[in-house]
């Protein structure tokens, strides 16, 4: 099969699971893939309804996984695996200190700090610390909606600067907004995880 026409196959088959897609890759890596979500849906690659939900939805099903792991694997966990996903020791304890004070508090914090590389440490500490499964779903799945439309918002508006640039352009801002957002997302985690360990939060 020629390459043109296998890229063309290749397109057709991501276009018609696109909302899947969104789906899955929330639940990996849910911030980024709002974002650009947004711009796509800017370009008209999305409908706004399906997106958005599947958007949300993925990112539903990654904090009560986070949370089960929690629940379940508690610090043995953290030993083992917790460097792969910035679980320390002292993180996860001051977390856990804080659940005990500031319960309803950490769970807002958690939402509004998703992919700061703070959010995956509390949502984990969440079900170490065994939160009511109830109330911790009612934070996360409320707080989603608001999570979910804030970041789309935020691509449609760098899809419209997109929409308005020069071909010769657009590389050059793709590429500026990507090195941009992994340092808002990943940088700002270390910045999190400072103030935390300082007893400042």
């Amino acid at each position: 099969m020629p390459f043109q026409a296998l890229l063309e196959n290749l397109l057709s088959g991501l276009a018609y699971y696109r909302y899947v897609l969104t789906f899955v890759l929330a639940i990996f890596e849910g911030p980024m893939v709002m974002v650009a979500s947004g711009i796509l849906l800017r370009l008209g690659f999305f409908y706004f309804l399906p997106v958005y939900f599947s958007l949300m939805l993925g990112d539903f099903v990654a904090d009560l996984a986070w949370y089960w792991v929690g629940y379940y694997g508690g610090r043995p966990f953290v030993d083992r695996f917790g460097k792969y996903f910035s679980l320390t020791p002292d993180v996860v304890e001051k977390i856990e200190d804080f659940f005990h004070k500031h319960q309803d508090k950490i769970l807002v914090i958690s939402k509004l700090t998703m992919g700061f590389g703070f959010a995956v440490a509390t949502l984990f500490t969440a079900g170490l610390v065994k939160v009511n499964f109830k109330k911790y779903a009612l934070f996360n799945f409320f707080g989603g909606f608001i999570w979910t439309g804030v970041l789309l918002a935020a691509g449609y508006f760098f899809g419209n600067l997109y929409a308005v640039l020069n071909r010769g352009f657009k590389v050059v801002f793709i590429i500026a907004l990507s090195v941009f957002m992994v340092g808002l997302l990943y940088g700002g985690g270390k910045y999190f995880k400072q103030l935390l360990l300082k007893n400042k939060l």
